[in-house]
């Protein structure tokens, strides 16, 4: 949703940076594996339960891989290997920020809790696949409720009001599963129409050549109509 509608605007804005960042001479790769870093570090102070210190480092971890994009449009460095590993990283990113939210609750909340992040990644990763598949085979799995900026935007609520952690956690799980069915039910009519058409195509194709072969035939007897014509007349 947030990804949709925002992306132009937050695109034009960091462009500047990115101008800026191509000075210091580093790469996209570069500000990529910084956000992992720092995510890590974040997901290592939510673990101990400094909920506050791994809010600003969530914050801090998404700056380089908003800012990624705009340095590799700045410098021309846009690539596919670059993509997948940024789209690599966010997956990796997301499982190391949850997994901290679980040792948190493992050890301030209950064992079972822990079960509640590893949930949501388990449903993220579900919605990843199903847009990854649907993109492979030529459809379009984008949007619904609960995308990846806005479980970002979420999970910083919960840091920063800790004690609504544990809600805005089912929360995020109730909407994150929403997003997956709506997904789901988005490919599976554009396959039904895909299908459809093939079967259309398919239909108007062997028309088509049944045409053509007619044609031919008609135009082989004429021909051997003729040459008996001639041959009877001479």
């Amino acid at each position: 949703m947030f990804d949709g509608r925002f992306r132009a605007p937050i695109e034009r804005a960091v462009r500047p940076v990115g101008m800026l960042l191509r000075r210091t001479g580093m790469s996209p790769d570069h500000l990529t594996i910084l956000g992992i870093v720092v995510a890590v570090g974040a997901a290592f102070a939510i673990g101990q339960g400094a909920l506050r210190g791994g809010l600003i480092l969530v914050i801090a971890a998404a700056l380089p891989d908003m800012l990624d994009g705009a340095l590799a449009k700045a410098s021309n460095s846009a690539s596919q290997r670059g993509a997948f590993f940024d789209s690599v990283i966010d997956r990796v990113t997301d499982s190391v920020l949850f997994g901290g939210v679980a040792w948190y609750f493992a050890s301030e909340k209950s064992a079972h809790l822990a079960l509640l992040p590893m949930a949501i990644m388990g449903v993220s990763s579900l919605i990843s696949y199903e847009r990854a598949k649907a993109e492979s085979l030529g459809l379009y799995a984008k949007g619904g409720l609960m995308e990846r900026a806005e479980r970002i935007v979420v999970l910083c609520i919960g840091l920063l009001f800790d004690s609504l952690l544990v809600p805005i956690m089912w929360i995020m799980l109730v909407l994150t599963v929403i997003t997956a069915i709506q997904r789901f039910v988005q490919v599976w009519k554009q396959a039904e129409v895909s299908a459809t058409t093939m079967a259309k195509r398919e239909g108007r194709r062997v028309r088509r050549v049944s045409r053509q072969s007619a044609r031919a035939s008609r135009r082989q007897l004429s021909v051997v109509s003729r040459q008996r014509r001639r041959q009877h007349n001479g």
